[in-house]
């Protein structure tokens, strides 16, 4: 892939994220690794729902810019420590979304309540390390290690870390692990919560988690941005 075709990928992800209820102002951060290397990532100071292709920076392991406008996010580490102890990594999303933050700042567990908690059959990280900002190496390297090899982890009283191959994965997956949680939530006010049984939980994950879906997926949320008003500024409009 391109850089401009990898840039444009983390430009619509915010748009889509945005859409989706992940938007906090401008907090949160969506970043790509490509071929050579480097890191295309989300400027400071833009709410996500305003990033387009030219807020993309390109900056290196170390968290420095080396090309694009604007400031580097103060948090930029937790992806380039993930992107450093996960080579199978392509994408990275770290957001506050509501019911996922609030199942972080609970010690319940995600559960697999319906299929959607199904796509984190290998578990959920937990990173209790500090409710804080991540801002160095330290912390940075702390959140990889608690991610481990999972798709997500939960950042105590904090929101969300999401890391895999592609960014239409990423934003699957971090839309999916924000509907578990709201679903469990609603769930547990209805009545005792009864998760999928342990021997269905891989045919289901067979069955639905693959990569002509995601990339079917990833095309609709696209059409969506676009049909509800999100795409203004985005390359096939300028």
């Amino acid at each position: 892939m391109s850089e401009r075709a990898l840039q444009t990928q983390v430009a619509w992800a915010c748009r889509i994220l945005a859409m989706e209820g992940h938007a906090d102002l401008t907090l949160g951060h969506v970043s790509a690794r490509g071929s050579d290397g480097r890191v295309y990532m989300k400027r400071k100071g833009l709410g996500l729902n305003e990033v387009r292709l030219g807020d993309i920076l390109t900056i290196d392991l170390e968290c420095n810019k080396i090309a694009g406008n604007g400031k580097v996010h103060l948090e930029a580490v937790l992806h380039t420590e993930v992107y450093r102890n996960r080579p199978d990594v392509g994408a990275v999303v770290h957001t506050h979304p509501a019911y996922a933050t609030a199942l972080s700042a609970t010690s319940e567990q995600l559960l697999f309540v319906n299929h959607d908690a199904v796509l984190f059959r290998d578990g959920v990280g937990i990173y209790s390390g500090t409710a804080d900002l991540i801002m160095d190496a330290e912390s940075g390297q702390a959140v990889a290690r608690a991610l481990g090899l999972r798709r997500a982890v939960l950042m105590c009283n904090h929101g969300i870390l999401v890391a895999d191959k592609t960014v239409p994965w990423v934003v699957y997956d971090a839309l999916t692990l924000e509907r578990a949680a709201r679903i469990q939530a609603i769930a547990k006010t209805l009545g005792c919560l009864r998760p999928i049984p342990q021997e269905t939980i891989n045919q289901i994950a067979t069955n639905k988690y693959r990569d002509e879906f995601t990339e079917e997926y990833w095309e609709h949320l696209i059409r969506e941005a676009k049909r509800s008003g999100m795409a203004t500024g985005m390359p096939e409009d300028e």
